[in-house]
């Protein structure tokens, strides 16, 4: 079992999404899945993925974008803002820390103003 961090907005569409929306299109053959497609079946990994594509489309992304990218951005805001790794290699599910270091890729600036910060010398 995983832990899915979500915050207040999210909190609050999915909600709506669960009143409103899910009722209309469940046909009795979900399978207890929390989201389905259009015809009522539960979502796949590619539906959701086009969700996504379709979603950066509309926002003027030109970036490709998947849903490794939104989980990628996720570990790295998260890291980024001091969360300790093992507690990110946790919410993403790896098994290996190793796995999860490939978030901890820093800036130059970003390393710049660390040593600013706290360098005595600096």
């Amino acid at each position: 079992e995983r832990l899915v961090p979500i915050g207040r907005r999210a909190l609050g569409a999915a909600a709506l999404y669960g009143r409103e929306i899910r009722p209309q299109l469940d046909k009795g053959k979900t399978n207890g899945r929390f989201f389905l497609n259009p015809r009522g079946k539960p979502l796949s990994r590619v539906g959701a993925w086009g969700i996504i594509k379709r979603s950066a489309a509309r926002a003027g992304i030109k970036k490709r974008v998947t849903p490794h990218t939104l989980r990628h951005s996720f570990a790295t805001h998260l890291l980024e803002g001091g969360a300790d790794l093992r507690a990110v290699q946790e919410m993403l599910g790896h098994a290996d820390l190793s796995t999860t270091q490939i978030y901890t890729h820093v800036d130059r600036d970003y390393l710049r103003s660390v040593h600013k910060s706290f360098h005595p010398r600096a």
